[in-house]
C-alpha cells in the first residue's frame, strides 16, 4: 500500500495524531510519502526502520501508484490537495482537523478504521466534477480548475459591477451585483449556500449560477447543465476585480474575457462505507436536530 500525506498546517497538538497515522500505516507495511514541509516542521521519521518517509512538494513529486492522498485539516487543505493530486486519479481521503468538514469527513478518532479500510479496500470511491476556467489573461497558472466554485466579485469597497452571462454563446442574464458564483454540486455547499444559493447533489450533473448581493429582487440562482459553457463579459466603474477559484484569487482587468465549463477530469474521494451524502448533511447542518432538547 503506497500512502502520501499532505497538510498545510498542523498545529503542534496534533502532531501526536500524526504520528499515530504513521504507526497505524506501518502496521501494513505501508510506504508512506510525506509533504515535504510536514516532514521539516515536525523532523519527522518512520517509527519503523524498515521504509524510510518519502518526500513530496509538488504534482510532478507524486504518481498514480499511490493508492490514495491523506489530507490532515479542514475543507481548505482538501482543496489544496486536489491541485496537488491534478489528474492522476489518486483519490483523497480527509481527516477533519478542521470545523465544518463537508470534504474533510473522517474524525482524527478514527484512523484505526480509517486505515483498516483502506488496507481491506473496504471503501468506496466517489468522482466529483471539476470546473475548468477559461480566459484570455494568464492566470491561475497550471492549475485552472476548482473543486468547489469559480467566483467574480468587485474589489474592496468598489460600486456593484455589472456581469453580462452567457450561456452556450447565448444571453442569460445581466447580474447587478457585488459578484456571481458558479459552483459545482460539491460546492453547493459552500460560498453558493451562503448566498441561499440551493444545495446540489453530487451526481446531478449541473451548476449553480448564484449572484452575491444582487441589486434586483426578482433575480436568484439558476441551475445549468454542466454541459454548458458559461462565459462573462463585465463593466464597472473600477479597473480591475477580483477572479477566484476555490481559496485561489487573482486580481484581474475588467476587460477580461473568462469561461467556465466543466474540467476533463474528476477528483476521486475515498468514502467509508457507513458514511453517505444525506449522513453527511444531516451533520454538518444539524438538520432534525431539536435544540430545545
Amino acid at each position: 500500500m503506497n500512502v502520501a500525506i499532505y497538510s498545510r498546517g498542523v498545529d503542534l497538538d496534533q502532531q501526536q495524531s500524526l504520528q499515530a497515522l504513521l504507526f497505524e500505516l506501518n502496521r501494513y507495511d505501508a510506504t508512506i510519502y510525506v509533504y515535504e514541509d510536514l516532514l521539516v516542521k515536525f523532523s519527522l521519521e518512520n517509527p519503523s526502520d524498515k521504509k524510510p518517509l518519502i518526500s513530496f512538494n509538488c504534482f510532478s513529486d507524486l504518481h498514480n501508484t499511490i493508492d490514495c492522498l491523506i489530507s490532515l485539516g479542514g475543507d481548505g487543505t482538501v482543496l489544496d490537495a486536489i491541485t496537488l493530486v491534478g489528474d492522476t486519479n489518486i483519490p483523497i481521503l480527509g481527516i477533519n482537523y478542521g470545523r465544518l468538514g463537508f470534504l474533510a469527513t473522517i474524525s482524527k478518532d478514527e484512523l484505526s478504521t480509517m486505515v483498516d479500510a483502506l488496507a481491506n479496500r473496504t471503501y468506496v470511491i466517489e468522482k466529483r466534477t471539476l470546473l475548468h476556467l477559461d480566459s484570455n489573461h494568464p492566470i491561475f497558472g497550471s492549475t485552472p480548475f476548482a473543486l468547489n466554485e469559480f467566483a467574480i466579485h468587485k474589489r474592496d469597497t468598489s460600486p456593484m459591477i455589472k456581469i453580462h452571462t452567457y450561456l452556450n454563446g447565448e444571453f442569460l442574464n445581466s447580474y447587478w451585483a457585488d459578484g456571481i458564483i458558479v459552483a459545482t454540486p460539491t460546492g453547493s455547499t459552500g460560498y453558493n449556500m451562503s448566498c441561499n444559493g440551493p444545495i446540489l447533489f453530487p451526481d446531478s450533473a449541473s451548476f449553480v449560477i448564484t449572484p452575491v448581493a444582487p441589486h434586483n429582487l426578482n433575480v436568484r440562482s439558476i441551475i445549468v447543465p454542466d454541459s454548458s459553457v458559461i462565459s462573462f463579459e463585465i463593466e464597472g466603474r473600477t479597473e480591475e476585480l477580483i477572479c477566484a477559484l476555490d481559496a485561489r484569487k487573482e486580481i484581474v482587468p475588467k476587460n477580461i474575457e473568462l469561461a467556465v465549463k466543466i474540467e476533463n477530469f474528476a477528483a476521486h474521494f475515498i468514502r467509508l462505507n457507513e458514511n453517505s451524502y444525506l449522513s453527511t448533511l444531516r451533520t454538518k447542518l444539524t438538520w432534525g436536530l431539536d435544540k430545545r432538547n
